[in-house]
């Protein structure tokens, strides 16, 4: 057993009548180890267990009301305690108490404190004297719980507010004869708390069917999924889902109906709460021409899973055009020079026009009909007047010669002679020309539908040359020079080409000349 300090004033004026008039002082230590010997002698060893933790007190009090009060142990009805708490207390005498868990409740508006010795929430509540409806809702601690769910163990808090095990055993030392509270009053339990969430009754009238709920939700929202009702984006929900839960509210839900929309390829699956199909599209938003086809008809009821098909239908008029190029005629003008062109008529293409009356299905072509054809315009000759007059002109050559000519034409230059020419020596008309006559310089091979045959020329840089050869590859505006294969030069480039008076007959001349290969610019 621990010791206790003595105070000598407390003692003085617990010793009452027989310290009265006595100085402490005068008497001497003596006196007052002798009165502490009387005083102590005469307390009494306690053991007092309180909720399973034993306290060993010695006291002067003689019932337990007294030794639980100086001790701070609050007693209240349902508590179990050993001995009457008014009954006198033996010397060694044991108190046993078991208090009951408290509780914090919060219900209907109230909070209140209760103790009980229930072992599940229902039991609890009972005790505490209120009814729970099925559908209310019971938070315990903070936890949602049924009222047949079980309680947490009674929760004591010591002095450092460290839990002690109800099996924990200790021995606490303090003043029990009216001083102040010793350790023991520092143990206090921490009540559970237990909220009641009253359940309001709602009424939901869905599809023509109306039934009562009772929920704890605070939105209409929320009591709806609680009461397990899907409601589809296309549902309409009156009041609003947001709206507070109130006693005697009344929620209408009008349901749509699952639908189909096909238009072509596109599908489009949604919800109407539509009575028609007219009101379903309208609702949709999806306008109609006359000419569309839509199955089922617009006054077709609204049923779930209904596939409604609509066909858009669309006419156009096409006009499609037929170009027909225009010719180029040349003519005769025996008043321009020769060589030189003027056209008379620019041409124009022909142009005749089909329109058609075509219809497209969901934007595809089905039919197309053919409503006229007329020529918009008659295709009109180009025409070229060409010149017939020939004049003698003149040039000086290089060497300072005069050179009277007929025609100049722009001619692309090569060279060849007889090693050259491709034709092997053994044969009979190696080194000879078209006309028969030996290679040799000064001799030209000619296209002669341009330059005929026999025809005197003269090219700048080759001097004059008789035009008395022709080749598979002279053609048009291509001109080969003959050389002497001892005095062989390359050509290769375009060069102005005379033709030297007298003009052939007319017959022999060609016109107008083919623009192949075409001369540079």
């Amino acid at each position: 057993m621990a010791s206790i300090s003595i105070d000598p004033r407390k003692l003085s004026a617990s010793l009452g009548p027989l310290a009265t008039g006595w100085s402490l002082t005068a008497y001497g230590s003596v006196a007052v180890l002798f009165l502490a010997a009387l005083w102590f002698g005469a307390a009494k060893p306690v053991t007092v267990i309180i909720d399973g933790v034993e306290h060993r007190v010695t006291t002067h009090r003689r019932t337990p009301d007294a030794i639980l009060r100086d001790l701070g142990v609050a007693i209240v009805p349902v508590d179990r305690v050993s001995m009457p708490v008014q009954a006198r207390l033996a010397r060694n005498a044991e108190i046993v108490v078991a208090r009951a868990q408290p509780y914090q409740l919060v219900i209907d508006g109230r909070s209140l404190e209760v103790f009980s010795w229930g072992e599940t929430v229902g039991a609890v509540l009972d005790d505490a004297g209120f009814v729970v409806d099925a559908y209310d809702t019971i938070l315990l601690n903070g936890r949602s719980v049924q009222l047949t769910d079980g309680l947490q163990g009674a929760a004591m808090q010591g002095p450092n507010t460290e839990p002690l095990a109800s099996t924990q055993a200790a021995t606490f030392s303090g003043r029990v004869d009216g001083g102040e509270p010793g350790s023991v009053a520092a143990i206090a339990r921490m009540p559970q708390h237990i909220q009641v969430l009253r359940s309001i009754p709602l009424t939901i009238h869905d599809s023509g069917m109306a039934f009562e709920v009772k929920t704890t939700a605070e939105t209409v929202g929320e009591a709806l999924r609680e009461a397990e009702l899907t409601i589809y984006l296309g549902d309409l929900v009156n009041p609003g889902q947001g709206t507070p839960v109130s006693p005697g509210l009344k929620v209408h839900i009008q349901r749509s109906q699952p639908v189909q929309v096909s238009m072509g390829d596109y599908a489009l699956h949604t919800r109407t709460r539509a009575e028609t199909v007219a009101e379903a599209l309208a609702e949709l938003n999806i306008g109609l021409s006359g000419e569309d086809v839509i199955v089922p008809t617009l006054d077709t009821p609204i049923a779930e899973g209904l596939a409604i098909q609509i066909t858009r239908i669309s006419e156009e008029i096409v006009v499609e055009e037929e170009i027909a190029p225009f010719d180029t005629v040349f003519v005769a003008d025996p008043n321009l020079e020769i060589d030189a062109q003027q056209v008379n008529a620019p041409g124009a293409e022909g142009i005749t026009r089909t329109r058609y009356r075509v219809r497209y299905e969901n934007d595809e072509e089905v039919s197309r009909v053919l409503e006229d054809t007329w020529i918009a315009q008659e295709p009109g000759d180009r025409i070229i007047a060409y010149g017939q007059r020939i004049d003698p002109r003149t040039f000086t050559a290089a060497d300072g010669s005069q050179i009277t000519y007929w025609r100049r034409i722009q001619m692309h230059a090569s060279s060849y002679s007889a090693g050259t020419a491709g034709v092997s020596t053994s044969s009979p008309t190696y080194g000879r020309t078209r006309t028969g006559d030996r290679m040799r310089h000064g001799i030209v091979a000619v296209d002669p539908s341009v330059i005929p045959l026999r025809s005197q020329v003269y090219v700048p840089d080759y001097g004059y040359g008789d035009a008395l050869d022709t080749g598979s590859a002279i053609i048009s505006r291509r001109i080969d020079l003959g050389y002497d294969d001892s005095n062989l030069v390359l050509w290769g480039r375009w060069v102005d080409v005379y033709l030297l008076w007298p003009p052939p007959p007319a017959n022999q001349i060609t016109w107008v000349i083919p623009n192949w290969p075409r001369p540079p610019q």
